[in-house]
């Protein structure tokens, strides 16, 4: 697993792949068809609706928004598209991370609440790749049909930090895939993948935990680290 300076075995090497046209993507009819696309407008479509703020759906799709933001700050574009027929993904988009230029096709599943993360769940999101919709494919190789050189990454969101059987598994699989804690107030806390995707670019980029002091005490999340420098946030 590399990354949060949890490396398990160093860094790898960077294979050069063809650029991925990320703007021609083309995302399920049911994100557009959605009466919400941010946290602030599911709030208030929620509160117009009379959703239950105790209900899973709340719960589930505002964690979800409160995912796409916290990871936009790291460069990340997510939409949501969970729902019926979501292809057992939460969210889809593109991370073009600073190391390649190249950007990472993702497929995110979240966790929120008191939802356990333990492997089973990374076994679900491996089973995503091969039905997730067109343009976010993969064969564990890259390989994508059309779209051979895309290069897909699966990311799997919960609010507490990975535990060692949730490492492991990442560490197994033959997907390029990571995993995010990312907390109820919408902070990154921890952020890793495996060697898989480091291998697609990530091999060069660390992710460490910065701590700072505030009205609210001692905060911290975590920042990207290239070749000694921290990354600033989009």
């Amino acid at each position: 697993m590399a990354s949060s300076k949890d490396v398990l075995d160093g860094h790898s090497k960077h294979e050069n792949r063809s650029s991925n046209d990320a703007s021609k993507l083309i995302y399920p009819s049911a994100a557009a068809k959605s009466p919400h696309n941010s946290l602030e407008t599911f709030v208030g479509y929620a509160e117009r609706t009379g959703l239950d703020p105790r209900s899973t759906v709340y719960v589930g799709t505002r964690y979800e928004y409160q995912v796409a933001a916290a990871l936009s700050r790291y460069g990340f574009h997510l939409v949501r598209v969970g729902g019926a027929g979501d292809y057992g993904t939460d969210l889809l988009g593109t991370w073009t991370p600073p190391t390649t230029g190249t950007a990472l096709r993702l497929l995110v599943q979240c966790k929120g609440g008191a939802q356990r993360v333990g492997p089973n769940l990374v076994r679900e999101l491996e089973g995503a790749f091969a039905s997730a919709p067109p343009g976010w494919r993969g064969t564990g190789g890259g390989s994508d049909g059309g779209n051979a050189n895309a290069n897909v990454m699966g990311l799997l969101v919960g609010q507490r930090p990975a535990t060692k059987g949730v490492r492991d598994s990442l560490g197994r699989s033959r997907w390029p895939m990571g995993y995010a804690c990312c907390d109820a107030e919408g902070r990154v806390m921890q952020l890793m993948w495996n060697h898989r995707a480091a291998d697609g670019g990530l091999g060069d980029l660390d992710v460490v935990t910065r701590r700072s002091h505030g009205d609210r005490g001692e905060q911290s999340e975590v920042v990207l680290v290239r070749q000694g420098k921290v990354l600033p946030f989009c």
